[in-house]
């Protein structure tokens, strides 16, 4: 009878505590006061919101870029990835047509680096930083871990990063990148917008997780594929690639949740 006793405050303490685990602080600004006071767009658009555990440390952080083509689409904590132990950093940036590139890019990274920077205070370790995000917010993530020059500006190695998971990213350059300097979306290029011009050997840990090759937006599945591959060419071994079969790409975010999940689990237990 006690031991049921224990076994049943045991669990009611574990209720109260998982419903009192997580906090979130919302309209955080990633560029520092002088910048965000000279542009009132920066201002508005260029923050995060950031959910994280209240009474655990050293625990991992997945940054979120969110989709939307670079043109619309608002910072989002997913709900698949609450309640799971690791902090989420939403994060909100500049949109085509107030912003062209590179400054979407810039905004990742000086989201990243905020993460890098400020991760501790929370409790988290930063060390365990991961990237994500779907569409054009895997785009971002692929763009500035893989060009170190936009994280080493702000004197952070993106080798730093714990790993790289993009959902259906592009990895030629973006479709809207390219309609600025108006090339049609179905004549690829590969110039200093595209991650496939950055593969190197020292990278972070990869996981390219796409849609079904027939359902995909584009050539979505095969630029990752090719993507996938020059990497592995250039000697980089930690580079994956899982098509989701069934999903096109919109759909394919849900059941690529638990694919980051693992890979954040794996990585942070190393």
């Amino acid at each position: 009878m006690k031991k049921l006793l224990f076994f049943l405050l045991l669990m009611i303490s574990a209720k109260i505590q998982a419903q009192e685990t997580y906090n979130t602080v919302r309209n955080i600004h990633y560029y520092s006061d002088s910048i965000n006071q000279k542009d009132a767009y920066i201002n508005t658009q260029c923050t995060i919101d950031i959910y994280y555990p209240k009474n655990k440390k050293d625990f991992a952080t997945i940054v979120w870029f969110h989709g939307g083509g670079l043109t619309g689409g608002n910072k989002e904590i997913p709900a698949a990835l609450m309640e799971k132990g690791y902090a989420v950093i939403g994060v909100g940036y500049r949109l085509l047509p107030k912003a062209k590139a590179p400054s979407y890019i810039e905004d990742a990274a000086a989201a990243v680096a905020w993460a890098f920077q400020h991760i501790e205070s929370y409790g988290g370790k930063s060390d365990l930083i991961f990237v994500s995000g779907h569409s054009a917010g895997g785009y971002l993530g692929m763009m500035i871990t893989l060009d170190k020059s936009y994280l080493g500006k702000y004197g952070i190695d993106a080798n730093r990063i714990a790993g790289l998971i993009p959902f259906s990213g592009q990895a030629i350059s973006h479709f809207t990148i390219r309609g600025e300097q108006a090339i049609k979306e179905t004549q690829p290029v590969v110039d200093k917008y595209a991650p496939l011009y950055f593969v190197r050997a020292d990278a972070p840990p990869i996981l390219l997780i796409t849609g079904d090759r027939e359902m995909e937006l584009l050539g979505r599945y095969e630029e990752n594929a090719y993507l996938n591959r020059m990497m592995k060419l250039t000697g980089h071994k930690q580079t994956r690639l899982y098509e989701l079969q069934g999903y096109d790409h919109g759909g394919m975010a849900q059941p690529a949740f638990p694919l980051l999940l693992r890979e954040v689990k794996q990585i942070a237990k190393q």
